[in-house]
């Protein structure tokens, strides 16, 4: 019996001890970490003067990690040689600063690590950390504040650079593509204000630049800027306002190539309105050339009458520029005459439908060509040919929710080579106004006429557009296609019907662009009103 009360004691413990295993719960493993590392100690200490160190070693009260230290470390001044920072790559309690540079006299220092430093575990970032030291006798402590803007798109670039240039006895306005800044900081990626901090009393130039390859000078084919016009004295209570753009690049030719046997390419950079092509050569009796823009390239195409030639001479010219170029000639194909439709999808209600060249049209026979819409009925028309996109556009009164036959029978367009179409046979649907929509913008407070005011798609693209060189409040869009839409003003000072960027040298600011805040939700069969009021 005695036996038989031990076996049921055991195996009654044995039961309850799998009973309360599993009432056991989960591990929950507490609350997540929100925590940022904080700096502990560092040597030398925060804010040394007279500092001449080569290395700094900062730590922190938990295990860290670097993370895209390469772009998100700003130094200000810059050093020409970039500090070795370690280590990288793996967690520690401590990072290490090896300065491999020549440090400036008298001089501030300030190291944003940006969000670089971040804990072990959860990533957390120690947000705009700052060690700052002087290798003078004290900490410079004064700010500059300020904030960026895009001139032609609504939200600016992330990673501006700010850049401030000492304006002393070497200082010109040239300096800026030849040699680094005297103070910079960086928006980084999430910012579009910034603070210079820890400067120095005097004059200075502010400019802010999307800095492509990291190097701190301006690059004008790259690089975006913007620029404060006068120079600035420090100290200052002005909080500045920096417009980024894309300049045009100067004027330069590009050595010209044979691209087929009746087609020269001349390639430039900046702008070719003033740029003429002449041929040196000895030419035939009879020779003839024509001179289009390619569509997607900054190139010149110079079509001309071929003949037996090892090379040719041409000058190009640009207004005092003068280059001379020779092209060696080669027995080569010559282009001829293919032509398509420049309509994608439906035909607007205000827009032509083009039939785009591949060589230079020259001609076009109306009465060759026919229109005709879902009853077979004749419509009348107008032409006109684009010599900038090459094209032919015909133009007719649309309506809605209908169906065209375009046709262009043999010889309606012919080209400079006296080559003619094929017959050519097109359709073309406009939508119903049910499936569209209308916007009427009202646009008060503007102080200056002539204005440009634009529907652009998220991208900045333009839609429709409407402009005005006298008094003007109501902008009608009507029956256009359902969509998000953007309006902007475009305040057209120099009344030349087109937005005109800035000039970094010519002290030239961009012209300006008012945005409307929000966006424009259009939908089949509606007509929004919407009132913009300028600042």
């Amino acid at each position: 019996m005695k036996n038989k009360f031990f076996s049921i004691c055991f195996c009654t413990a044995i039961l309850l001890s799998l009973i309360n295993c599993a009432k056991r719960s989960t591990p929950t493993g507490g609350e997540k970490d929100m925590t940022p590392p904080v700096m502990v100690s560092s040597t030398p200490e925060p804010f040394t003067t007279n500092f001449s160190d080569d290395e700094i070693k900062i730590t922190f009260d938990e295990y860290i990690k670097l993370k895209d230290i390469q772009k998100q470390l700003i130094i200000s001044p810059p050093l020409k040689y970039q500090p070795i920072i370690t280590p990288q790559g793996s967690a520690s309690k401590y990072i290490k600063i090896k300065i491999n540079d020549t440090l400036r006299e008298n001089t501030t220092y300030v190291f944003n690590f940006g969000q670089s430093i971040t804990d072990n575990n959860e990533g957390n970032p120690y947000s705009y950390f700052n060690y700052i030291f002087s290798t003078g006798d004290y900490i410079d402590s004064l700010t500059v504040d300020g904030y960026i803007t895009d001139a032609r798109l609504k939200e600016p670039d992330n990673f501006v650079s700010v850049m401030l240039y000492e304006v002393d006895s070497t200082y010109t306005d040239s300096t800026i593509y030849k040699k680094p800044p005297t103070y910079i900081t960086n928006t980084l990626d999430s910012l579009t204000t910034f603070k210079l901090t820890n400067l120095k009393a005097g004059k200075y130039a502010l400019i802010a630049m999307k800095d492509e390859a990291g190097n701190y000078v301006f690059n004008q084919k790259t690089d975006k800027i913007a620029f404060i016009s006068d120079h600035i004295t420090i100290p200052t209570d002005s909080v500045f306002k920096l417009n980024l753009f894309k300049e045009i690049p100067d004027y330069k030719a590009s050595r010209p190539s044979e691209a087929t046997g009746n087609r020269i390419l001349f390639g430039y950079e900046g702008n070719p309105d003033s740029m003429k092509i002449d041929l040196l050569s000895d030419t035939p009796e009879g020779f003839d050339y024509r001179i289009t823009k390619d569509l997607e390239k900054d190139t010149l195409n110079y079509w001309y009458t071929p003949f037996e030639k090892d090379s040719l001479v041409f000058t190009v010219t640009n207004k005092k520029q003068i280059d001379t170029f020779t092209v060696k000639t080669r027995k080569t194909e010559t282009d001829s005459l293919t032509l398509k439709p420049t309509l994608s999808g439906n035909l607007g209600y205000y827009q032509p439908f083009g039939i785009q060249s591949s060589t230079p049209i020259e001609s076009i026979d109306t009465t060759l060509i026919t229109i005709v819409n879902k009853d077979s009925l004749a419509i009348g028309f107008k032409h006109s040919i684009d010599k900038k996109l090459n094209q032919v556009n015909i133009h007719w009164k649309v309506d809605p929710n209908e169906q065209y036959n375009i046709v262009a029978m043999p010889g309606a367009i012919k080209d400079f080579y006296g080559n003619s179409n094929d017959t050519l046979n097109y359709n073309a649907t406009t939508k119903s106004l049910a499936d569209l929509g209308s916007i009427r913008v009202t646009v008060k407070n503007v102080k200056e006429f002539p204005i440009i005011v634009q529907l652009t798609d998220q991208k900045g693209d333009v839609k429709f557009e409407k402009y005005a060189e006298t008094q003007q409040t109501l902008f009608e869009f009507m029956n256009i296609d359902p969509g998000k839409y953007y309006i902007r003003v475009i305040h057209d000072t120099n009344k030349n019907g087109i937005w005109d960027t800035g000039s970094y040298l010519k002290k030239i600011q961009p012209e300006k662009i008012s945005y409307f805040p929000g966006d424009i939700d259009l939908r089949s069969n509606w007509e929004l009103e919407q009132e913009f009021i300028l600042e």
